[in-house]
């Protein structure tokens, strides 16, 4: 398998510090010299232009590395922590709605991501990127049938959310201090109704605004640090 490429300083920083092993790294003199952490790194000197065409971007702030492709994680297997807190993406093709998702389970100590097999984002360059590293350290993992995978997941103590605009629960009343797993679906069309109906409960944000939806980012954000707030 070919390796991965992770651009920019933070998912640079972060790749260093994960599981992944670090093949190469190529940096500008101007960005080696503001970052402090190269120190004792091994790097090879590049123009901007090198990078960019390695990072197959032009946001790359000096730096891109090489790295071994990206192991997922087995999605059974994160059933099986104590009172896991996952959440699980149903259509999400967005490449920066994944990395913002995954930072924001990374921050809020999530036991890992569950994407399907087919229609939604998955790791990249790009994902990486918008995680500001976080993919490092998160375990995502791809179930080939994410109904299929929640139905699997049915077990006492442990419970699956998904989020909906007419959900028949405010989110901050459902109870989220045993094991969870919080589902959402593509802005837009939302969760699937076959997924749907592997769902244990639906959870609504109430809205105060004008606009009739949140960014599926900041709706994982917000159920994932109520499920925090709550567990204490």
């Amino acid at each position: 398998m070919s390796d991965d490429v992770v651009y920019g300083r933070q998912p640079v920083h972060e790749a260093l510090r994960g599981r992944r092993a670090v093949r190469e790294i190529l940096v500008t003199e101007k960005a080696q010299a503001a970052l402090p952490w190269l120190r004792d790194v091994d790097v090879r000197l590049a123009g901007a232009d090198e990078i960019g065409d390695l990072a197959g971007s032009a946001d790359h702030q000096g730096i891109a590395a090489r790295v071994e492709p990206y192991a997922y994680a087995d999605p059974d297997e994160l059933l099986d922590h104590d009172r896991p807190l996952i959440v699980a993406l149903d259509g999400v093709s967005d490449p920066r709605n994944l990395g913002a998702i995954a930072r924001s389970a990374e921050c809020a100590g999530a036991t890992g991501l569950v994407v399907p097999r087919h229609g939604s984002a998955i790791v990249t360059p790009a994902v990486a990127k918008a995680s500001a590293g976080a993919v490092e350290h998160l375990p995502i993992a791809v179930a080939p049938n994410l109904a299929d995978w929640l139905q699997r997941a049915k077990r006492p103590g442990l419970w699956s959310y998904a989020a909906a605009a007419d959900g028949a629960t405010r989110y901050t009343d459902a109870d989220y201090t045993d094991g969870c797993v919080f589902v959402l679906g593509a802005e837009g069309t939302g969760v699937r109704p076959r997924v749907l109906s592997a769902c244990d409960a639906t959870v609504a944000i109430p809205l105060a605004g004008s606009i009739g939806s949140l960014n599926v980012s900041v709706t994982a954000g917000v159920l994932l640090f109520e499920a925090v707030r709550q567990r204490g």
